[in-house]
Formats: C-alpha cells, structure tokens, sequence
C-alpha cells in the first residue's frame, strides 16, 4: 500500500523500505535543455520503478539494473549522462560499483543513494569521484533539483579546451614558459637576444609572474648553460648572514661559524647567479655586490685575501628601483650596473590570451606532480578564470588550480569546483544565456554590456543560397535603435517587448533570439566579439544562430 503525504516526499508503508513517488504538478520542477540517457542501479525494484517514472516523465531516457555487476556492463554499453547508483546491494557495493564505473563510464555522473548517511559514506563517495549522494527516503523536489544541477554539470564535460601537446617537447615548456600570445612572445624574443652575451640583466614585474623562470630560459639558452645555476632569494635571508650567503666566510668568523664555507658566487663561477627581490638588500651588502659586478672579485666574511670569480649576474624585483634610488634606499651606480638589459614579465591580466594554454600546461603537471588525475578543464570554467584580475598573478593560477583539481568530481575541472576565493565571478560564470527552453532566475538575468547605435532592425530571409546573401523583408515594423547610454536591464526590457509583440508563444527563445540578433548586427556579425558581449562561448553562439536559424 502506498502512502501519499502532503510533503513532496512519498515512502512505502511498509517501513523502513524507502520510494519516491512523483505528485501531480502543473509547474516544471526540473528544467533541462534536452533529454539525457540516466541509469538505475538498485536491487530494490519499487525505487527503480518509481525513480523510473520520475525521470521517465521529465522527457529522460532511464534504463535500470538490478546489481552492480550488471549495472557495470551496461553504463559500459550505453555511456549515461547520469547514473543513480545504490550503496547497499546484493553482490558488489554502491562503492565497489562506483571504483569499476570511473572505467566503465568516464564521463558519466553518478549520484550515491543511501538510507544510511554517515560520514564515512560521504567521505567514500566523494573520494571515488560521485557527483553528489542523497539519503533515503527522497525529497522529491530537491531529487530534480540534484539532477538538473548533474546535467548542467555534464555538459560542461563536453568540449574541454584542446590541449597544446606540440609544446610539450620544448624545454622552456617544461619549465614552465608558456605562452603563445604577443606579450610573452616579445618577452621570449628579449630572452634569445640577451641569451648569448654576458649582459648583466634586469627581470621585473609583479610577484608570480614567473621571473624566476626567465632567469632561467636565459641561463639553459647561454653558453653557461653546462655550469651552474644558482638562484638566492634576497628578501628571505637576514641581514646579518645575506653577506656570507653571497661571498662565504672563514672558519671562526663569527660566532656559529665553525668551518668555512663558499659562498655562492664562488659556487657559481663559470654559471649564472640569479639574485631575486634585489630590492630588498640593504646599501652594505649592495657595495659589496657592485666590486663583485666591476671587479670580478669577492671576499669571504673573515679572510684577507680576495677571489677571481667569473660570474653572470640576473638580477629581478617587483619593487621600483627608479624610485629606490631617488629616495636613497638603493645605490644608482648598483642600478645602472645591474640594469644593461631590462626585461619586463607582464602581469597575467595583461596576457590572458595565455591563460587556456596555461591552465592545460599546470593541470598536466599537477598530475603527473600530484597525481590528481585531473588534465581537463570546461571552457565554463575557463571563462570564469578570464574574468579574474589575477593579483597573485601565474603563481595564484597554479594554486587555483590545485584547488580545484583537488574536489574535482573527475578528470576535468568544472566551474563549480574553483575555490571560492574568486568570489562573485562563480555567479557571473553561470550567466551564460540559457538553452532554448529555459530561463535564467529574474535576479540574476542581467543581460549584455550596452550596446552600440544601430540601424533600425528588420527581419531578413534568404535570397541566394550560393552566396549567403539576404535581403530584408519589405513593410516590416522596425526595431527602434539603441542609444549607447542604455542599462543592461534596459537592454533586456527593449528585446523583451519586441519578442513580446512579435511572438506571442515561446516567449523565452523569442527573446534570446532578439538578443543574439541584435549583438551580431553590432558587431558585423563578428561571432568573437558577439560572444564575448553575451556572455557565452562562441561554440554555444553558433549553436544558438543554427537553433533558431538566425540571419543578421
């Protein structure tokens, strides 16, 4: 006998056996942009039957298994969008099942079912890679919430952002020199150009823009490449050992000085010192580097005698040493000597043209370095990353991404796995204008940037198919034009009340319709520039014109 309560969740009588049942509605609970393949793995036939009917009646296709070997074998044959996956079964367990599933099915989510929530199921689930677990008996509502947001989730997985393996056989790659945009091109350009002389060199720029690095590529592509290469980072050391760091001393120099011991510039001679955050040497030990620079020579703290020392010295701050030396905190003749050749790492903001290839450079590395298994990231997620200012630069990128690759359900990182740290652009990524069918929450339906003047709109049809040309319809109603000074609300309620009055069924596609129509004829049907003012991916925009047979 079945039992209907007034609250969305339904249960057998015979307790403590749990289903769902679904309650006549009007409304829409779950919304989805098309129908998805979902399986059913429980060896308790009244929850796949009433789960079945659930997902049956949102438009999905279900199909059902009755253990977990079985269920094994056909997420292996059908490849799911989302499986629903019991933890207590006869034979294998939900999270034996869910170990084999991650082969079986990559790219599937799997969502545990349990009527025992400990923590230990949780921490079990979560570490095997489920998308998410929900305990029995069943909140129908929240149930087509969970699998709404698994779907959403899914299709992030398609089309991750390519890989640039053509790189991988570069050294400077491996490194971590990575960039293909104009800004680091020039950067690696300076580097080839001072790489084979002797040039004292300058590398500045912020914190974490990979200075270190450049000091690097220039050593390995200079003729010390085969001697070494030392790095000592000024602003870590204190005052009082900095000058037996740098020149070494003798055996009961002072006190705790109990051997002697070289220093690195004489651990560097024939190589390269890299000397980072110069700016914070106090002016003493700044003398002393200057003779060193001048006279080739050093002196060890306590000897008498001095030390021919053949070294190249790259120098990097991310303080300004122009103002440095007109306030007197670091020595103009130091500044002139150090500053032959300067070159300057730009920020990541400056070069976010970079940031794809980045991000597949880091993620393959965090999982060879880490072993995440996480190598992908959506092109979702992506674009929340190239709304970031990025302060911290190519360093906070990496540690993001750590972040992130680290609660990552799978393979591939999604937007609702970056750290919370990047704030409110995790709700501006889930923006993007929605699917045909579906519309975003009204609080949050902000709509694009401001548009530009333009002509007054008309309807086009085609004219000749050989040619892609079209022609306007004649005595069509035109669209009044957009002043430069209009709201992005504004923007909206315009498109709204043309969609309005000119269609007056399927409303919600009408007005995105209108709204992409209207972006293209702005920018000359420029599909890069209309992306980026709406929002959205360019292979979402071209999905979207092919949908709705769009004609600009």
């Amino acid at each position: 006998m079945l039992v209907l309560f007034e609250d969305p969740c339904l249960w057998l009588y015979d307790f403590p056996r749990y289903v769902i049942m679904p309650t006549p509605s009007t409304s829409n609970d779950l919304v989805t942009n098309s129908k998805a393949t979902v399986l059913l793995i429980d060896d308790d036939a009244e929850i796949r039957y009433s789960l079945d009917r659930v997902l049956s009646q949102e438009g999905h296709a279900v199909i059902c298994s009755d253990s977990g070997e079985e269920g094994i074998k056909t997420a292996r044959k059908e490849n799911p969008n989302l499986i629903f996956l019991d933890n207590r079964m006869c034979g294998i367990s939900g999270i034996e099942t869910l170990q084999h599933l991650r082969t079986a099915a990559p790219n599937s989510l799997v969502i545990l079912m349990t009527a025992y929530g400990t923590s230990q199921t949780a921490i079990e689930a979560m570490k095997h890679g489920a998308f998410d677990y929900v305990l029995k008996p069943f909140d129908l509502k929240k149930l087509k919430e969970l699998v709404a947001k698994a779907l959403k989730a899914g299709k992030d997985y398609v089309g991750a952002e390519e890989t640039y393996e053509h790189l991988l056989n570069s050294s400077d790659y491996a490194e971590g020199i990575v960039g293909s945009g104009e800004r680091m091109q020039q950067v690696l350009k300076q580097v080839g150009q001072v790489a084979a002389s002797e040039a004292t060199v300058m590398v500045t720029g912020e914190s974490g823009t990979g200075k270190e690095l450049i000091a690097r590529c220039i050593h390995r592509h200079s003729h010390r490449s085969k001697r070494p290469f030392h790095a000592v980072n000024c602003a870590a050391i204190p005052e009082n050992l900095i000058e037996s760091e740098l020149f070494g001393h003798e055996k009961g120099s002072f006190t705790g000085a109990t051997d002697a011991k070289a220093g690195q510039f004489e651990l560097c001679h024939g190589g390269t010192l890299f000397l980072d955050e110069i700016g914070d040497m106090q002016l003493p030990t700044q003398t002393k580097i200057l003779r060193a620079i001048q006279e080739g020579e050093i002196q060890r703290v306590g000897a008498t005698k001095v030390k021919k020392v053949d070294v190249r010295l790259i120098a990097a701050t991310h303080k300004n040493l122009e103002d440095m030396v007109k306030e007197k905190t670091f020595r103009e003749d130091l500044y002139y000597r150090l500053n032959v050749v300067r070159i300057e790492t730009p920020p990541l903001r400056k070069r976010m043209e970079d940031l794809p290839e980045l991000v597949d450079f880091m993620l393959q590395r965090l999982s060879r370095e880490q072993s995440t298994g996480t190598t992908e990231i959506s092109k979702e997620a992506v674009g929340v990353l190239q709304k970031y200012d990025w302060p911290g630069n190519v360093r906070e990128l990496e540690n993001v991404l750590h972040s992130a690759s680290v609660v990552s359900k799978g393979k591939r990182i999604l937007s609702k796995d970056l750290p919370s740290t990047l704030g409110n652009l995790l709700e501006a990524g889930a923006q993007e204008i929605s699917a045909p069918g579906s519309q975003p929450p009204a609080e949050k339906r902000t709509g694009p940037k401001a548009p530009v003047d333009q002509a007054p709109d008309a309807h086009f049809e085609k004219d000749d198919e050989a040619f892609g040309q079209t022609k306007a319809v004649e005595n069509e109603k035109p669209t009044p034009s957009v002043p430069h000074s209009i709201s992005s609300e504004e923007s909206y309620d315009m498109a709204y009340a043309h969609a309005r009055e000119n269609s007056q069924s399927k409303l919600l596609e009408a007005v995105e319709r209108e709204m992409i129509r209207r972006t293209l004829r702005e920018t000359g049907g420029n599909q890069v520039k209309a992306s980026a003012i709406l929002g959205i991916t360019r292979t979402t925009l071209r999905k979207r014109i092919d949908a709705y047979g769009i004609r600009y």
